[in-house]
């Protein structure tokens, strides 16, 4: 099993940035790709972006492509979400999660989730 924690969450103004942290502890990370999703209040979880195991390759969601960079550290067991031009829409809990799938943007393929971190943006 892997445990996740996500930080890095916080309040913003429209246009600012904030970088979102997943650290892994238990095991490996590099063993599960990542993805980050979002729950807006009142609405579903959606996809926002996901990596594979080794960082070579990335997808993310139309709402987020351009404003929004995924990255890994498989030594450090850590997941970073870069989030740029942020908008108001974007306000959510943000969680990150492993699978052993090869890639998904269904939150019901990913075996492990962290507790969500805040993030707020306000216009």
């Amino acid at each position: 099993q892997v445990q996740l924690v996500e930080s890095g969450g916080g309040l913003m103004q429209a246009g600012g940035s904030l970088t979102l942290s997943c650290a892994a502890s238990g095991r490996t990370l590099s063993t599960y790709a990542v993805g980050w999703f979002r729950q807006a209040p009142g609405k579903e979880r959606e996809f926002v972006m996901w990596i594979t195991r080794s960082g070579g390759a990335a997808v993310a969601a139309n709402s987020v492509r351009g404003r929004f960079i995924i990255s890994r550290d498989n030594a450090k067991n850590t997941v970073h979400l870069q989030m740029n031009n942020l908008k108001p829409e974007d306000t959510a809990v943000y969680y990150c999660a492993a699978t052993t799938k090869s890639y998904s943007r269904e939150s019901y393929d990913y075996d492990y989730w962290g507790q969500g971190t805040q993030v707020t943006v306000s216009s």
